[in-house]
């Protein structure tokens, strides 16, 4: 019988060319293709830029914490709030979620655009897909058409994902890069100046404006760290994994920028309609013009295929977070496949709001940019408080087992990685409050307006809620485990006896009566708990991700101690 489970366990195991490639297709989009195509030759230096310094210490801050709390909920939630305490733990849940449903419209846009690509009418096809009420139209159809197909249960939507990952992302990738090559080595006139300077002109402040929405190309490698326990040998795969699908995405990027460049002149490219005209090209320069309406479909299903499994799928983080207390009973309710349809619904109310600030700006085009910036502003957000959660959890719980660390010792090298993607971040969060010179963007007074305004909101919006949480709020099933700063002695003990990790430490006087240790050590590590803000709330110790020793000394009594409610003076503030 061990045989087999260890046979099992085996198989189970992810390769690293495996992870490399899962990691490559969460990533890679190519609607964005075009804004970077403007720079030419120095979009190669942005692309490298953003993947040192956001891309791969993303990758490996992600992994260390996923794999430090792979046996507790909440994700984000759960590091941030080890880190920082609940309310920006709350804080960077939500704007994880409030950022994918901006998200939305952006690129269901560009999806509308695809379809309208479907004709053979040129000129027909780019009138359309200017149309602001027709983007408008179809952003809404589609959206509303996967968010009831989610209430109905999608557990064939991940078949849906992977093939519509292929057939719309990789393969026309693929095919947009060997298509350049081609016009290149028959002698096509190339748009692109590859004599230019690699390096773009820092003098220019516009020229790294719009170059800030790269490191929205990257976001989303943070999921990836969910796979590091799947992984043989982490501390070496994992990382290998991820470079070489860091090495793979820029490849795809770099030159499938560099192939719109060369069909395409830097001021006719238009950031939703220049991936289709440049594939219209191309196929027109090797006359097989008949291509064109195939081309947009894969790309128009590629789109759809990425929505359908978006539009379920950032909103039940934010509802388990919601019935561990942290969101009113609305939030909470399920229908009877239990998905989260009140979510769904308010989401969904939310994209159609947004959309119908198509109506005010000036252009589809300005339209995308503006809601693309603030998605990257909320995203980073939450990677600001990820990186330097990383950093102060090395000194908060450090004693925890690490499945996989940043450096073998010592804390220096996440110093470096976790600091260079602080940093990154903090840059490109700066950056995308100013409006770039490259795209009519209408009035500046509207962009900031949104953008400051749309921040603030969003922000503030989670501590409100915060602040008004009431004990009602937490759903009686609801299996969170408290932080490490909450967990009581009288388990923590337990938990050290269990483990013959301390033997030698005396026990408290006020554990004097407790359960005999065997009792406690049976109680599985998911208790349910009367929610996250309960102050009685207590974990065996006996989950591997959570070593005792890493919570001596936190809250200070136990359920049975007449000094209950007394928290360690380091917990944070919350």
């Amino acid at each position: 019988m061990a045989t087999n489970s260890k046979k099992t366990g085996t198989a189970a195991k992810i390769g690293v060319m495996t992870l490399a490639i899962m990691n490559v297709t969460a990533v890679v989009s190519l609607r964005g293709l075009p804004a970077e195509a403007v720079y030419g030759m120095s979009s190669a230096f942005y692309y490298l830029f953003a993947a040192i310094v956001f891309l791969i210490p993303t990758s490996l801050v992600a992994a260390e914490l996923a794999a430090m709390f792979q046996d507790k909920q909440g994700g984000v939630f759960r590091w941030v709030g080890e880190a920082y305490g609940k309310k920006l733990g709350f804080l960077a849940i939500w704007v994880q979620w409030i950022e994918s449903t901006i998200w939305y419209p952006t690129v269901l846009t560009f999806g509308a655009v695809s379809i309208a690509f479907i004709g053979m009418n040129d000129v027909h096809d780019m009138s359309l897909a200017n149309n602001k009420y027709y983007t408008l139209v179809v952003v809404l159809i589609i959206y509303w058409l996967a968010t009831f197909i989610s209430l109905k249960g999608m557990s064939w939507v991940g078949k849906v994902a992977k093939i519509g990952g292929m057939v719309g992302t990789i393969i026309p990738a693929a095919l947009l890069i060997i298509l350049g090559i081609i016009y290149l080595a028959t002698g096509g006139q190339s748009n692109m100046d590859f004599h230019s300077s690699f390096f773009p002109d820092f003098t220019n402040f516009d020229n790294v404006v719009l170059a800030a929405s790269i490191f929205l190309f990257y976001a989303g490698m943070e999921m990836g760290g969910i796979h590091v326990k799947d992984v043989e040998n982490p501390s070496k795969n994992y990382p290998k994994a991820v470079f070489i699908g860091a090495l793979i995405t820029v490849l795809i990027f770099v030159l499938g920028t560099f192939a719109l460049g060369v069909i395409i002149p830097a001021k006719d490219i238009n950031l939703t309609q220049s991936l289709l005209v440049g594939f219209d090209n191309y196929f027109r320069y090797i006359h097989a013009s008949w291509l064109s309406p195939i081309i947009a479909i894969a790309l128009a299903f590629g789109v759809l295929a990425g929505v359908l499994t978006w539009v379920a799928g950032p909103s039940k983080g934010i509802f388990a977070v919601g019935k561990a207390g942290y969101m009113p009973p609305f939030f909470q309710k399920t229908n009877k496949l239990g998905v989260q349809k009140n979510i769904l619904f308010v989401q969904g109310i939310a994209v159609t709001v947004l959309s119908l600030l198509f109506v005010v700006m000036p252009s589809v085009q300005s339209f995308y940019q503006l809601l693309s910036q603030l998605t990257v502003i909320l995203y980073l957000i939450m990677y600001l408080l990820m990186f330097s959660g990383a950093i102060a959890l090395r000194y908060k719980m450090k004693k925890l087992n690490r499945p996989f660390r940043i450096g073998k010792s010592g804390n220096g090298l996440m110093w470096f990685i976790g600091g260079l993607g602080f940093c990154g971040s903090l840059l490109a969060f700066i950056l995308s409050f100013i409006p770039p010179s490259q795209i009519s963007t209408g009035s500046n007074t509207v962009w900031f307006s949104v953008l400051i305004i749309g921040a603030l909101i969003v922000v503030v919006a989670p501590f409100i809620i915060y602040a008004s949480k009431k004990p009602s709020w937490v759903d009686p099933n609801s299996n969170f485990e408290p932080f490490h700063w909450e967990v009581q002695p009288q388990a923590v003990t337990a938990g050290v006896t269990a483990n013959s990790a301390n033997a030698a430490r005396p026990a408290s006087a006020s554990t004097s009566s407790a359960s005999p240790v065997s009792s406690a050590t049976a109680r599985p590590a998911s208790t349910p708990t009367s929610g996250p803000a309960s102050a009685g709330s207590t974990t065996s110790g006996s989950t591997p991700t959570s070593n005792p020793a890493s919570s001596g000394g936190n809250t200070a009594a136990s359920n049975g101690s007449p000094n209950s409610g007394i928290k360690d003076a380091g917990a944070p503030k919350s």
